[in-house]
């Protein structure tokens, strides 16, 4: 081909325009059209569409055909925040050199290279020169909010944007081994151009969590060294700066990685520090996602054992975890190269503020909190089933590639139910208020579910997802999300002068009732002396409080009874 070169060659604080970028994969697969595939998938909120590049030397572009031939597959991502473009740039210029580069090409003899070039497109379309205000170069760049101001990389469960339904499709189409997604950081200042998230070990399947504690970030670390780009785990310290100590990263669904994890994928999230020249932070994202090409490289039978395993446990086990907690008791120690953290008087508020001497940089060991104990476990069910009414739910496990059958007649099921009790919400935050804390009662309970509701047997390889998406105390629950709202409200109540004569009637017929109301009474003075409690206590307790409040409307099943799908 015709060799092109891209603006950061000549000028290394420039960084391409998503029209730009597009251009060059454009122009990669004219040039090579026997082994690299450009296409147009979905949407996003800008109306523009997301783009999908293929790079496979044996010239299959088909996914189920790939997956088949035993090929191990890699996804980049890249642009989720435009506003940290390195991986833009960086993944044109990789794949270039393995288009043009014949010696490079036998890492690809048993391995794909899946590309979305720019996801958050509309952020990207949105460019100036100001709102990464903590960040050195370049001279411009993309927007971290999309067109609808949503944080993508918070938006992976729920769905919110056009970007995030398309991703899902995708990244379930190609159900990709390892996943790389390019970040810049924020926070303290030290030495390392790059520092990296990788998907939390204990949320990978057995024995994905062991193969990349053990084997793959060893040698991704020991790689990263040897190419003069050394790297240290995402710097995140309990405290204001990092020589007290950093902590790992719990992803959830909400975050790339977490998503990735619910698809026994091995996530990383490259950060590339923000105050580094941008020359170093494109260079330093080159040096990783091509450490990782080489790695899979290495390691294909490996990876596929690891994985056939994982995808055959989640299938057919049965407790899952939901929620961990970082063991604040358990630290490991490694060594960290930062700057000495001085503080000095504000020129702005004349108060002592935090600066970083780089006069003064410093090499020592620090605690390393990356320990994890399952908090919160969930036992899977035979199968849920869903009222076709919550179609948003529906779409969702749908572009997920939910296996799923409809009822195809109305039936009465014996489930197990859960009553939402308590929870706790935050204020407004990436489009929703989240609840957190959900706390439930089950109960065993007839339920009527009509002709075309879903049923979704647990015996899939979407199983993570399905329990991390519909038990509500999941951490990224659809409830949490707000999906499940109106079941919170209740939509019928009594006036009180009505309701006294029926309540005092209820409780002549139901003495047990009576009985523990008067216990209440006796054990909580205030409830005693609150006339309005009391009653609205009574009423929960008779037939006319309407069952369905606070009833989730997914339901577990056991016993499948009678069952006719399609």
């Amino acid at each position: 081909m015709a060799h092109f070169s891209i603006p950061f060659e000549t000028n290394d604080n420039q960084t391409l325009t998503y029209h730009e970028a597009i251009a060059c994969y454009e122009k990669m697969a004219a040039a090579y059209p026997a082994s690299f595939k450009l296409t147009k998938v979905g949407s996003t909120d800008s109306g523009e569409p997301l783009h999908v590049a293929v790079l496979n030397m044996s010239g299959e572009f088909d996914p189920e055909k790939i997956r088949k031939s035993g090929k191990r597959i890699l996804l980049i991502n890249n642009g989720i925040h435009p506003g940290e473009p390195e991986g833009i740039d960086a993944t044109v210029l990789l794949l270039r050199d393995y288009l043009e580069k014949p010696a490079l090409q036998k890492a690809l003899e048993h391995l794909v290279i899946v590309v979305i070039p720019v996801y958050n497109v509309d952020g990207c379309l949105n460019r100036g020169s100001y709102s990464r205000a903590n960040q050195d170069g370049p001279e411009a760049y993309g927007f971290r909010g999309n067109a609808r101001n949503y944080d993508l990389n918070r938006d992976f469960i729920k769905c919110d944007s056009r970007n995030a339904r398309t991703f899902n499709q995708i990244f379930t189409t190609w159900l990709p081994d390892i996943f790389v997604d390019n970040h810049t950081s924020n926070g303290a200042d030290y030495q390392y151009t790059m520092t990296l998230i990788a998907t939390q070990h204990n949320k990978l399947e057995a024995p994905l969590g062991q193969f990349l504690e053990e084997t793959m970030l060893p040698e991704l670390y020991a790689d990263m060294k040897g190419r003069n780009w050394e790297m240290i785990p995402y710097v995140d310290s309990p405290k204001e700066t990092p020589d007290s100590g950093i902590t790992g990263f719990c992803d959830y669904g909400r975050y790339s990685t977490g998503y990735a994890a619910l698809w026994n994928s091995i996530g990383f999230m490259p950060e590339t520090h923000m105050l580094k020249p941008f020359k170093d932070r494109v260079w330093s994202t080159y040096h990783f996602m091509d450490a990782v090409v080489q790695f899979m490289s290495r390691h294909i039978p490996e990876i596929r054992d690891a994985r056939a395993k994982a995808w055959e446990n989640t299938r057919s086990k049965q407790d899952f975890v939901l929620d961990y907690a970082m063991d604040q008791k358990k630290h490991d120690s490694i060594t960290f190269k930062g700057y000495a953290a001085k503080y000095k008087p504000s020129e702005v508020s004349g108060l002592p503020r935090l600066w970083y001497d780089r006069s003064e940089p410093y090499e020592k060991q620090i605690p390393y909190y990356n320990y994890f104990n399952p908090s919160l476990t969930a036992v899977k069910p035979t199968a849920y089933i869903i009222p076709q009414a919550w179609e948003n739910v529906i779409e969702r496990l749908k572009i997920n590639g939910v296996e799923m059958k409809q009822l195809s007649e109305a039936v009465e099921l014996e489930t197990e139910s859960y009553f939402i009790k308590d929870f706790k919400t935050r204020n407004a935050w990436e489009g929703h208020y989240y609840h957190s804390a959900v706390t439930f009662e089950k109960k065993a309970l007839k339920r009527k579910f009509s002709k075309g509701d879903f049923v979704i047997f647990t015996n899939q390889n979407a199983n993570r997802y399905l329990l991390e998406t519909l038990e509500p105390n999941a951490p990224d629950s659809w409830l949490a999300w707000n999906f499940f709202e109106p079941v919170l409200m209740q939509k019928e109540y009594f006036s009180d002068y009505v309701f006294e004569d029926l309540a005092a009637q209820f409780l002549k017929e139901n003495p047990l009732v009576k009985a523990e109301l008067d216990a209440k009474r006796k054990a909580e003075p205030e409830f005693a002396a609150d006339a309005a409690a009391q009653l609205d206590w009574v009423y929960r307790q008779s037939p006319w409080y309407e069952p369905t409040h606070r009833m989730y409307p997914v339901a577990r099943l056991e016993k499948l009874g009678n069952l006719h799908l399609r």
